[in-house]
């Protein structure tokens, strides 16, 4: 295999203008715009303007390239580019080769009679993507999100990039992914699937490889090693004598690949090769694997139909949020920038990440970090809230798409699930489409014939699922809370209280999510001082939801006094919907078992905005992450109060029975303690238990309820595991007192301590932040009664800077919510 790696410097120029620029591929033309000072910050002020003038216009990338004889002689010669975003016309010492259509495939063009000996010409054209779906949308409406340009489901071009409820206008274009031209004669590895049979200490690996060969007068063997998480090696050799040939290994004692929480992520490494009679490679291809059983089961049962996923047999409660694209300009992701996301998902005990279907299939190092980290991939396909228009044009495209990225991810032991579409069929369903018969029917032919028949010769291993939410399909009731998954939203658009949580047992919760503003920090740069205000035309241009600031203070009048300035209502903010999912997620781990999943919306953020992220577009932790860490805790405690009563549960996620030991008290606001009482938990193994119901009615009267609060602390092994607090009124109308709090700074080689004290009272919502750097605190966004230490460790790895002892202490802040009005 002989191959030109076409990566690296090209020019890029505005078609009909005289400048080009030098720039890298793989990349982007609004990306290099910016890099070269031609266009400022699309997420800076209002300037997301910009991005749609860029993509009015049509841009060509050129480079030179040169190719020898020997590269000429080779019977097969294919330009392969890994992602073209989107209407790109590629062609070769100006002959046009190939017209593209989709940025989510994979194109292999057969370029072997367009090129010379010595130095050719290579150019990609790239189309404005908004003049073509403006035009398709203009003879026949296809129906979507209000928030993105209309006709957007008329190109097979990442959704988001056209604008989202969270996300801006900036439709980019370009060489997205590498680009390279490879040649070749005798034979190559065309396509490599691997399946196991499990049994009892034995997996069964079948390999199975298709070869491509030119000429079958040729002797060509498969070698297929397999190398083990200690290292050993075993390699199989078989001639070809057929188009697919399978070569299998026993593995005994198999190390077992499990989702974070539940075991260790031991990893295989699978090479195959393709070797000539003198036993010279031709071609080779290497796999990352593990082995391991992921199934979903979907089934009648006593409360509906189940939806659940197993990992080796084991039953595993979802806990996770859901993945957009990182950037606008996607040419700014890094394997470093994802690899810290992750990271902080799984310091959060997530075990699932679900990439959702109106942005991009990831690159291929997004699973290589899940298959390491043990995050479960729950993977749509790119469709995602629209109408789609099943022409010839557009079925022969998405079949080459998902045939390319099924091809691609399938071997990952992070995946878990293919996903039809994001909310679609619900769509369809709720949201007031016109009822178009044959539109309707390009649904079902699609997501539940065309594409699941695909995955039986695909990917018959991996569980596949029409659309999220659903049922099961076919436009029954794909919102019924007792079968399949649910995106539950009443919880915010509804404007229903938090608690309207607790009166649903869904199956599986795979979206539902609340808003907050960015921290100061971040708002800082995408501002100026005039436009810090939740309703100035900036603030509300980084705010997709429409009326969506306005619903922040619905529920924080409904919560919060009014906050003092601009920084305490974005605290506040943060405060709100950390407990809006707290109060969900614990919920329905309380249910655990009839509940089996929740994935929260959203994990990440793609610009500066107002969203329902954990972490936004800096990487910052808002208030709802440190929140997750806690309420996604194997070992959960959690406290259900309702009036002037209240009950005390232990959820238990790990693989071990536990017991322990709950103290309970209910104090005043200055902490002092009014009744208090022990009782021993006894948690099984994956399961849930109510360890006590208290009833306060003889201590509680409407008047000490704003004064008086619950508390509870569960220790394990003489040691404090976790503990909870909750009011009995809503913290508005709570009667808080300046908790006066301390903090003590110990310098430690590689970590600072802290020691956080309440002298006077309870301190609700501790934040702990640096003024003038980033960091992460090993909690956060706590609750502190008066005469407690809390220690907390901040590692100087997290820092975003080095930074001094002194420097780190006066760069401290603290505050709770007392400190907000």
């Amino acid at each position: 295999m002989l191959k030109v790696d076409l990566n690296g410097q090209w020019k890029m120029q505005e078609v009909g203008a005289d400048l080009s620029l030098d720039v890298q591929v793989p990349g982007s033309v609004m990306n290099d715009l910016l890099q070269h000072g031609k266009i400022e910050d699309p997420f800076y002020r209002d300037n997301e303007k910009i991005g749609l003038e860029i993509a009015e216009n049509d841009y060509v990338y050129s480079r030179m390239f040169s190719v020898d004889e020997e590269f000429l002689k080779q019977d097969k010669i294919l330009l392969i580019c890994d992602g073209l975003d989107t209407l790109a016309e590629v062609s070769i010492n100006g002959e046009l080769v190939e017209k593209t259509n989709n940025m989510h495939r994979i194109y292999e063009m057969d370029v072997k009679s367009f090129l010379q000996k010595g130095e050719n010409d290579i150019t990609v054209k790239f189309n404005s993507p908004t003049k073509y779906i403006r035009a398709l949308q203009n003879e026949d409406p296809l129906a979507g999100v209000g928030d993105a340009v209309a006709g957007y489901p008329y190109l097979r071009k990442a959704h988001y990039m056209f604008g989202w409820d969270w996300g801006p206008q900036i439709p980019d274009m370009g060489i997205w992914r590498n680009i390279s031209i490879q040649a070749w004669s005798t034979a190559k590895l065309d396509d490599v699937y691997m399946t196991q049979v499990h049994k009892e200490n034995e997996v069964q690996l079948d390999v199975r490889v298709k070869v491509e060969e030119l000429s079958s007068h040729q002797d060509v063997q498969i070698e297929v090693s397999l190398k083990n998480p200690t290292g050993e090696v075993e390699v199989k050799t078989i001639s070809v004598s057929a188009s697919q040939e399978i070569v299998t290994f026993n593995v005994e004692n198999p190390e077992l690949w499990w989702p974070n929480g539940y075991g260790k992520q031991p990893l295989y490494e699978v090479e195959v090769s393709l070797l000539d009679s003198k036993g010279s490679k031709l071609d080779t291809k290497e796999y990352t694997i593990g082995l391991r059983t992921i199934e979903v089961k979907s089934v009648p049962d006593e409360f509906g139909r189940s939806f659940e996923f197993y990992v080796n047999g084991l039953s595993i409660f979802g806990m996770g949020a859901n993945y957009i694209p990182e950037d606008n300009l996607l040419a700014r992701n890094s394997v470093e920038k994802t690899e810290r996301l992750l990271k902080d998902s799984v310091e959060a005990n997530f075990n699932m990440v679900r990439i959702w279907g109106g942005g991009h299939y990831p690159e291929d190092y997004f699973y290589d970090l899940c298959d390491r980290l043990g995050l479960i991939v729950w993977q749509d396909f790119m469709f995602a809230c629209s109408v789609y228009k099943l022409t010839d044009e557009f079925l022969d495209t998405v079949k080459k798409e998902v045939a390319d990225n099924v091809k691609r991810l399938r071997h990952h032991a992070s995946l878990g699930i293919w996903c039809g579409n994001n909310e679609t069929e619900e769509g369809w369903v709720h949201w007031g489409w016109p009822q178009d018969p044959m539109r309707k029917t390009d649904y079902i032919k699609l997501f539940e014939y065309i594409i699941p028949e695909m995955m039986k010769e695909l990917d018959p291993q991996t569980f596949y699922w029409p659309s999220s939410p659903t049922s099961g399909g076919g436009f029954d009731q794909p919102r019924d809370p007792n079968r399949g998954d649910m995106h539950y939203w009443e919880v915010w658009h509804g404007l229903k209280p938090f608690t309207e949580y607790r009166k649903y047992f869904f199956r599986f919760c795979s979206e539902f999510g609340f808003q907050s503003f960015p921290s100061l920090k971040t708002v800082d740069t995408f501002t100026i001082p005039e436009d810090r205000n939740i309703f100035s035309r900036v603030m509300e241009t980084h705010q997709k939801n429409a009326g969506a600031n306005g619903k922040i203070l619905f529920y924080l009048s409904e919560n919060f006094l009014y906050p003092k300035d601009f920084d305490s209502l974005l605290f506040t903010s943060q405060l709100l919907q950390a407990e809006a999912i707290k109060y969900g997620v614990e919920h329905w781990r309380r249910n655990r078992g009839r509940c089996m999943g929740s994935l929260y919306w959203q994990l990440n953020d793609c610009w500066p905005v107002a969203s329902w992220s954990s972490i936004d577009s800096f990487g910052r932790w808002k208030a709802l992450h440190y929140f997750t860490k806690k309420f996604y805790e194997p070992i959960l405690l959690s406290i259900e109060e309702e009036g002037k009563t209240a009950s005390i549960h232990v959820t238990n996620d790990s693989l071990e029975d536990i017991e322990g030991r709950i103290e309970w008290k209910l104090r005043t606001n200055t902490s002092v303690i009014l009744k208090e009482g022990t009782v021993t938990a006894k948690v099984g193994k994956l399961s849930a238990e109510n360890c006590i119901e208290l009833s306060f009615e003889d201590v509680l009267s409407d008047e000490n309820m704003r004064n008086t609060y619950l508390e509870a602390t569960l220790f394990m092994d003489g040691e404090v595991h976790s503990n909870a607090v909750v009011l009995f009124v809503k913290p508005k109308h709570f009667e808080f007192v300046d908790p006066q709090i301390t903090v003590e700074v110990q310098d430690e080689q590689d970590q600072f301590i802290l020691s956080v004290e309440a002298k006077a009272g309870l301190a609700k919502y501790v934040e702990l932040d640096l003024v003038d750097a980033d960091c992460k605190f090993s909690d956060n966004y706590f609750d502190l009664s008066a005469g407690d230490v809390k220690k907390i460790t901040v590692q100087k790895a997290s820092l975003s800077r080095e930074i001094s002892s002194e420097e780190f202490k006066n760069s401290l802040s603290v505050r709770s919510i007392y400190n907000t009005y």
